[in-house]
């Protein structure tokens, strides 16, 4: 249940203000009995802006640059100089001329705010009106200054509107909270450049092919289609790649094998050129000269050549042994081959990396924007944002160490 909305009496909050913005003017820090009077979001704002710079934190009592220079402009003024004998600054807060003048507005449910404009101080006040402010360990509400400004011209309440009372800002509210359920809001032309570029970063997401255990899948689009015939083809590069490269073994003579194909169908050719089965005792099948075999010299050394003949031929099949490193396996079309479906794998992998990165910088450039957009629609300015993510980001620094 909403709580009663106190009467405002404007002589209660702005008269206890206006003493200190000449001292705000001048100095960096603000008093404590200054603090209780602002709303909770202002007096985080002078708070931790105050302490972390040596400026007047008048400027800070006011959203608008060029607003708040002049605003500093005037409190250092003669209009605010106190009266000899009270020692106050004088308003006539129960003029009939006009010269304190008050209008109210609610924004939503829970914010309803009224503007005060000063005519002899020239100065606006826009007071909001808090439940359960806690402060100094109270939990009280009540009207609170939200910021100090100077009016806009030539009407001070041209940008504000509002109200002469409370209860017509309330009826007025709740008037228009009927008309909206009936009649649609439109949508500026910058939100929906704004909404268009959401809708197309998103459906980038919409594109990628799911990865689920699911047997029924939906009709994928053509570009997924191609994509799934171009992966079966490279399959298939590959297996006839590895079926190319090892039929390379099929016609080599292992090492330990003692029987040797074609050595055999040489010795069957000579011995079936001779006259009868006659075999020669001496002699020696042909061997290449790689400078490791001796011809004999007696037929005493038959047995010696036999086993040189033996270790040489050991040496040799191991030279023309095709090893998967060596360069003679990939100079087979199988291996070009090979080597093409490797590389087009690195590239498609560092392809789907980049667009992965991509996607992320834009995610994290699109929330700080919107965080950006949030923090203003509050009221805190670009000086404040700022701060508050430096902050942060060495917070996290501080837990990267622990």
């Amino acid at each position: 249940m909403a709580e009663v909305v106190r009467p405002l009496e404007p002589r209660d909050i702005v008269a206890p203000l206006l003493p200190s913005l000449p001292v705000a003017a001048i100095a960096s820090q603000p008093a404590s009995a200054v603090l209780p009077l602002l709303s909770p979001i202002l007096r985080q704002r002078v708070q931790f802006l105050s302490a972390s710079s040596s400026e007047p934190w008048i400027r800070l009592l006011s959203y608008d640059t060029a607003k708040a220079a002049k605003l500093a402009e005037i409190a250092r003024s003669a209009r605010f100089e106190p009266h000899p004998v009270s020692g106050e600054i004088e308003i006539d807060w129960d003029s009939s001329t006009g010269d304190v003048e008050t209008r109210f507005k609610r924004l939503d449910v829970e914010t309803l705010q009224a503007l005060v404009l000063l005519r002899d101080l020239d100065i606006v006040v826009r007071l909001v009106h808090c439940e359960g402010d806690q402060q100094e360990g109270g939990n009280t509400s009540g009207w609170r200054v939200g910021e100090v400004s100077v009016p806009d011209e030539p009407n001070a309440f041209a940008l504000f509107g509002g109200y002469a009372t409370a209860a017509e800002a309330e009826q007025a509210f709740a008037d228009g909270s009927k008309a909206k359920t009936t009649a649609s809001i439109p949508v500026p032309a910058a939100q929906e450049a704004s909404d268009d570029d959401d809708d197309d970063y998103w459906a980038r997401y919409d594109a990628t092919p799911a990865r689920t255990p699911a047997v029924k899948r939906s009709p994928a689009p053509p570009s997924l289609k191609q994509s799934s015939s171009s992966q079966h083809d490279n399959a298939a590069q590959n297996a006839d790649a590895e079926d190319a490269y090892f039929a390379q073994y099929d016609s080599v003579q292992p090492a330990m094998d003692n029987h040797d194909p074609d050595e055999a169908a040489e010795t069957e050719g000579i011995s079936s050129g001779l006259t009868g089965n006659t075999v020669i005792p001496n002699s020696v099948p042909s061997v290449p000269n790689y400078g490791l075999v001796h011809p004999p010299t007696a037929s005493n050394e038959h047995a010696v050549v036999d086993d040189e003949y033996e270790v040489d031929h050991e040496r040799l099949a191991n030279l023309v042994h095709p090893r998967p490193a060596s360069a003679s396996s990939h100079s087979s079309s199988g291996g070009a081959s090979g080597s093409a479906v490797l590389v087009s794998k690195l590239e498609e992998s560092a392809g789907r990396q980049e667009q992965s990165e991509f996607g992320v910088k834009q995610h994290v450039s699109r929330s700080i924007k919107s965080l950006y957009m949030l923090a203003r629609a509050s009221g805190i300015d670009r000086d404040e944002f700022e701060q508050l993510v430096k902050t942060e980001l060495d917070m996290l620094s501080m837990m990267e160490e622990e």
